[in-house]
């Protein structure tokens, strides 16, 4: 954790816990079969039958439209929606309507903030502070808008940042775009911001880039910034059927 993000937080370095972190690889996964699969980890976390989880993923082609979205920022036709093969979910996260699809690194934390830090502001800031020093180890400097959640590359969006909280557990979470086709973004008004841009990893450094590289410097830094003591790899399989022995 930064002594900046540390400050935010309000608290020092010297603070210490036992928290543990799953993550767990979704690799390829269609929309509504995560956000499914989310809802049901969700409650195994409120019950206290699993840790904390991160999930990594990429989706296939979709919108996803937030609970205050302007529905006219689809810009789409339908026409347009069947050639891309784009699907379109209304979901119950904040923010805007946004685009998914292959080359693009989601993270949805399932995380307690009872255990961390009960100011979900905080934990948008630390979301963002992750992907900020992700940015880093590529040599990009990502920042923050103070207008507009998510992550920029000078006045470039990289990653957008749309959660839900619900008895102070965490679902939904980032998208970061990696590899991602830019064009995609070109059906929507992204997050209902019409005079900025979009941008991606591998176009700020121009080349492609690994999406499990990528994926395993988040998750350390997930790590670091959200203070885990312990982290391990679950398969989705295992994280289904497992019970807390402690």
């Amino acid at each position: 954790m930064t002594l900046e993000l540390s400050i935010l937080i309000g608290k020092n370095f010297d603070f210490m816990n036992n928290r543990k972190l799953n993550f767990c690889d979704l690799n390829f996964i269609d929309y509504k079969e995560a956000w499914d699969l989310q809802k049901e980890v969700l409650t195994l976390r409120s019950d206290g039958k699993v840790n904390d989880v991160l999930f990594l993923l990429e989706h296939p082609h979709t919108y996803t439209l937030g609970k205050v979205a302007d529905k006219s920022n689809l810009i789409s036709s339908k026409e347009y929606l069947e050639k891309n093969k784009i699907s379109v979910y209304d979901i119950d996260r904040g923010g805007d309507i946004t685009y998914h699809g292959p080359g693009q690194i989601v993270g949805y934390p399932i995380i307690d903030l009872k255990s961390w830090v009960m100011d979900t502001h905080k934990y948008l800031r630390a979301l963002e502070e992750v992907i900020i020093q992700t940015c880093a180890e590529y040599g990009v400097k990502g920042t923050r808008n103070p207008k507009y959640t998510g992550v920029w590359i000078e006045d470039r969006k990289i990653a957008a940042i749309g959660i839900k909280v619900s008895r102070w557990i965490t679902m939904h979470g980032f998208a970061f775009n990696i590899n991602t086709d830019l064009d995609l973004f070109n059906g929507i008004i992204p997050c209902g911001i019409s005079d900025k841009e979009v941008t991606s990893l591998s176009k700020e450094i121009n080349k492609d880039i690994s999406i499990s590289e990528v994926k395993e410097k988040l998750v350390n830094n997930f790590k670091s910034i959200f203070e885990y003591k312990e982290l391990s790899a679950i398969t989705r399989e295992e994280l289904l059927a497992v019970n807390l022995s402690n």
